[in-house]
């Protein structure tokens, strides 16, 4: 049996992008691909809804490592740095055609084809031909990761069988909610990078309500589904007996979590340092948003994405250790983090902390000193004032709860 290293997958697959790219100079004289999708597909949300651009998502050649191209929680666990997450996005191609959003149950041709790709649970063959030369330029979004390649598709097929797992077949099948399909696939392992992919292109929900997601949307939308699903259990679980703090890095974002015995509360600061992706100005901005036991009604327009990815790997760990807490989150956006990657690095920096072995302490007031102190030393940022400004703090040392009486 032959052992293949996953440092010898990155470094294959970053060989052969510069291969394609000594290739392919001119990138104007491309018309026709011979090629595979991870699988990917992207639903666009510039034009006016519900008409969407709907995208392939392919290199410019086969590579048997596709897969390596749209895979974040790989990418997270194996600690490939800003640089080589851009290289394997500008050198991915977006195919793309217009749609509207009710062509997912209308069986036109491009967005069958695209659907096909996206519940695919390997890579997927495809020929394309594309109407016209290719555009450069990668997106900037905070919630997904851009590509580098776009153009308009004339032509598309599969050339290779398409692998369905029977459980996703199952559920795209089933007359049941988007949302129910969402929990049921969760609970059978499925990540929500899988689920997300696949509410993006319709095929979740009851027949007469199934429609294209903007991918962007379908990534928060998941988020929530799972996490407020997620919430159902932790309501009901006891409190943590001690307060807890956590810290971690990832691609320049610091987090610092800290846990506090009571009913479930939640709040996220984001701090955006001089210099950082979000950042161009001298000063440092900020913004946050904040949840009581009962939830949100709203959107998380402050934060945005970022609110719902960050909360998400919270819940699961509260889920998996079947206690209930009120947590803070602040993350610090560093220069170092100098291109913008989406809300998974979001997502993946909250679990890479809560790896960490936890901080204990017998109060309030020393794990918010504490927090102070690691935020000061280990990344040179006093959060003093954003603690001052927290709801949930001022909540946990105002707010009588029925432990006080007895």
């Amino acid at each position: 049996m032959i052992l293949v290293f996953m440092t010898d997958i990155k470094f294959e697959v970053i060989k052969k992008i510069a291969d394609v790219n000594f290739k392919y100079r001119d990138l104007g004289n491309i018309q026709q691909l011979n090629s595979n999708s991870p699988p990917s597909v992207f639903i666009g949300s510039k034009l006016k809804y519900p008409l969407v651009n709907v995208g392939i998502l392919s290199p410019l050649e086969k590579d048997d490592n596709a897969w390596v191209y749209d895979d974040e929680e790989y990418w997270a666990e194996n600690n490939f740095n800003i640089g080589e997450v851009v290289k394997l996005r500008n050198s991915l191609l977006n195919s793309r055609f217009q749609s509207k959003v009710s062509d997912a149950r209308l069986n036109k041709k491009f967005v069958e084809i695209a659907q096909e790709i996206a519940i695919a649970s390997k890579p997927v063959d495809i020929e394309i031909e594309l109407k016209n030369k290719l555009s450069l330029g990668r997106e900037k979004d905070r919630v997904f990761t851009g590509v580098g390649m776009k153009a308009p598709l004339k032509h598309a097929k599969i050339t290779s069988n398409v692998k369905v797992d029977r459980k996703v077949d199952k559920v795209i099948n089933d007359e049941i909610k988007a949302s129910e399909g969402i929990e049921f696939l969760y609970k059978n392992n499925f990540s929500e990078y899988v689920l997300s992919k696949i509410l993006s292109v319709g095929v979740l929900g009851l027949k007469k309500n199934k429609k294209l997601v903007p991918t962007r949307w379908s990534i928060t939308a998941t988020d929530d589904t799972i996490g407020k699903n997620i919430l159902k259990n932790v309501r009901d679980y006891p409190w943590i007996s001690d307060y807890e703090l956590f810290f971690g890095e990832f691609m320049g974002n610091q987090y610092i979590l800290l846990f506090f015995p009571g009913v479930w509360s939640f709040e996220l600061f984001e701090l955006y340092l001089p210099g950082s992706s979000w950042n161009p100005s001298s000063d440092v901005k900020a913004s946050t948003d904040f949840e009581s036991y009962s939830g949100r009604k709203t959107y998380a327009f402050n934060t945005a994405g970022g609110y719902y990815a960050s909360r998400l790997p919270i819940l699961e760990y509260l889920n998996k250790i079947k206690k209930q807490a009120s947590v803070i989150a602040i993350r610090i956006e560093t220069p170092s983090y100098w291109a913008a990657l989406g809300v998974w690095v979001v997502r993946e920096s909250v679990r890479k902390a809560l790896t960490n072995r936890e901080i204990k302490f017998d109060s309030e007031t020393e794990l918010v000193e504490a927090a102070k102190k690691i935020s000061k030393i280990k990344y040179e940022f006093d959060n003093s004032h954003i603690l001052n400004q927290s709801k949930l703090l001022n909540q946990v040392r105002t707010q009588k709860n029925l432990k006080e009486w007895f």
